[in-house]
């Protein structure tokens, strides 16, 4: 299966996904923009409209999807279809396991995605969400992440948490919803030390424009 085809069917299950039944009207409502490529400029730009710092500031790499769709579909169904969501939060321990998972698809409400629903992010680390799994660790996940122009290299074994948030421009302010979310939590840490790493997605869901993915 080529890497067109594989994005076609990630997109399209994607969307079915997160936003089941959602009308173009609706979609807007979400505030959710059609998908197209975002050059390094482009990225940063709203991650300065996210308070999103530049040296945290990642693209996941196109070759996420090859590494989720190469799994077996079938006994891992659920695991990938969570990870291959548009919002994610995912909460890396000091052993490099994933710990506490958040996905948009688990996140109800309207016209905002409620992510600190029942108080979830009210302690550090939050409440769990999505069922948390180990098909993608730390070690994997920082491999798939590309280095922006002021991106800041880190050592993980230096933190006691690495969250990694997905976000993009097309999923407008329910990415800046999120990430206030995560920050938010953020400050709850106490004496842990926690990075953030921000890694943007809009390229993965630009299916028109195929000839940029590569």
């Amino acid at each position: 299966m080529n890497l067109r085809r594989i994005l076609l069917i990630f997109i399209s299950l994607t969307i079915t996904c997160s936003f089941s039944g959602c009308s173009a009207l609706m979609m807007r409502m979400y505030g959710i923009k059609k998908q197209k490529y975002a050059d390094d400029n482009t990225i940063l730009h709203y991650a300065k409209r996210y308070n999103i710092p530049a040296a945290d500031c990642y693209t996941l790499d196109t070759g996420y999807i090859s590494f989720l769709f190469k799994m077996d579909t079938i006994l891992f169904k659920k695991q990938i279809k969570n990870h291959y969501q548009p919002l994610q939060a995912l909460y890396y321990n000091n052993t490099g396991n994933l710990e506490v998972f958040h996905v948009n698809c688990y996140t109800r409400g309207f016209p905002n995605l409620k992510w600190n629903r029942d108080a979830l992010f009210a302690i550090f680390p939050p409440g769990q969400q999505a069922p948390a799994d180990s098909i993608l660790s730390l070690n994997r996940q920082l491999q798939l992440l590309q280095q922006l122009p002021y991106t800041a290299s880190f050592s993980a074994n230096q933190y006691d948490y690495v969250v990694i948030v997905y976000w993009s421009r097309f999923m407008g302010r329910q990415s800046k919803r999120l990430i206030k979310t995560i920050q938010n939590n953020q400050l709850l840490a106490g004496d842990k030390k926690v990075k953030i790493v921000y890694a943007n997605n809009d390229n993965l869901f630009a299916i028109t424009h195929p000839a940029e993915i590569k």
